[in-house]
Formats: structure tokens, C-alpha cells, sequence
């Protein structure tokens, strides 16, 4: 009797192997060959799934887009109504929050790596740039609702044009990010951290000012 295969499960394992491969080799140098062998797959059976690199390369960053986003959710969900928490706790949760986009351990480093290399990709290939798009309209959506959150619960300074906040804190992450992978000797994750918490504190009331006052 043939063995049963689930074709959610196969993908799965195959993007899993796709992620290890592009950390180790770059996207550039990741064929379908080398996810196979990575995966402990033949070719045949991989393309069963993928009919091209193509194919592969797409279905694992929308995996990945979609594992953040449930990421992200469940993260909304822990922290329920900010406004519930004291000014300095609003601040560490949005920090937290914002924090699963930065490579602060083996798992969101891969992600990250992996959203790098495919934006690259994306600039020259025409196939990937909806899903490039789709998630650099994704990360300023999380920033707009964060910064938007707490400028309702009064936590920020009055009068900051929250649209150019939004790039400006977009722009952080995305060189928090980028220089966390290429060199995590001299920016650690606590250093990362650190970082985003000291903006958004920059961004936030003086300590002892009542929110009344915003």
C-alpha cells in the first residue's frame, strides 16, 4: 500500500529545507537540485510540488510572509489592550511586537535572510515583485497600527507627523535588520533591541507628563 503523503506537510519540509539552503549558499546560488538534496528528496517529487525555481522561490516567501503574519497576531493577541499598561510597559510591548521582525535568534535570522535576498531578486525579476510590494506595505501597515495606537492611548509627543514616523521606524528596522545578518559580531540582538526601544521613546511623552496633555 502506497504510502500517504501530506501535501501541506511536504511543502512544509521542502520551504524548511529551502530556508536552510539560501542561509547557507544565497538565493542566487539555491536550485531546485540543491532543495532536494537539502530536503532528502529526488527532483521528481519536488517538482511534483514546484513545477519551477520560480514556483519554489515564491510559494517559500509567501510562507514565510504568512508565518510572520500569524506570528504577529498571536503576539497582538498576548499583549490585548495597551492601554491597560503603564506608559514604559506600552513602549516595551510595542517594542516586542516590532521585534519579530529583527533576526534576534536562529529562526527570525532565516526570515530575514531570506526577505533580504528575495527583495534583491525582486528589483530584476518581475515575477517576484508583487510579493515584494505586498510585504513592504505589510510592514508599514504594522507600523501605522502600533504608532497609531499609541499616539491614541496619548503615549506620544503631540504634533509628530505619524507618516513620516511610519518611515522613519520602517527604515530602522529594515537597517537594524540588514546589518544584524551581515554582522552580528558588532550588533547584537540585545543591542537591536536597545535600539528600537531608545526610538521609541524618543518618539514618547517625558516621563512624568500626564497623557492629559497630549
Amino acid at each position: 500500500m502506497p504510502k500517504h503523503v501530506d501535501p501541506d506537510a511536504r511543502r512544509r519540509h521542502v520551504v524548511d529545507a529551502l530556508f536552510r539552503v539560501v542561509v547557507r549558499e544565497g538565493l542566487h546560488r539555491t536550485s531546485l537540485r540543491a532543495v532536494a538534496d537539502e530536503a532528502q528528496l529526488n527532483i521528481g517529487s519536488l517538482r511534483h510540488y514546484f513545477a519551477s525555481q520560480q514556483d519554489l522561490m515564491r510559494f517559500a516567501m509567501q510562507s514565510m510572509l504568512d508565518r510572520v503574519g500569524s506570528r504577529l497576531l498571536e503576539h497582538v493577541e498576548r499583549i490585548g489592550d495597551l492601554g491597560s499598561h503603564p506608559r514604559p510597559e506600552q513602549l516595551q510591548l510595542a517594542a516586542g511586537l516590532l521585534a519579530e521582525l529583527l533576526p534576534l535568534d536562529e529562526h527570525r535570522r532565516a526570515e530575514v535572510i531570506v526577505f533580504l535576498d528575495f527583495n534583491t531578486a525582486a528589483r530584476t525579476t518581475p515575477a517576484f515583485r508583487d510579493l515584494s510590494h505586498q510585504a513592504a506595505e505589510g510592514t508599514r501597515s504594522l507600523m501605522r497600527r502600533v504608532l497609531t495606537r499609541l499616539d491614541s492611548e496619548g503615549t506620544l509627543r503631540p504634533g509628530l507627523d505619524l507618516d513620516i514616523e511610519i518611515e522613519r521606524l520602517t527604515a530602522l528596522l529594515d537597517g537594524l535588520s540588514l546589518s544584524a545578518v551581515l554582522h552580528p559580531e558588532i550588533l547584537s540582538p540585545r543591542a537591536c533591541v536597545d535600539v528600537l526601544l531608545t526610538h521609541l521613546g524618543d518618539l514618547s511623552l517625558p516621563m512624568g507628563t500626564p497623557a492629559s496633555a497630549h
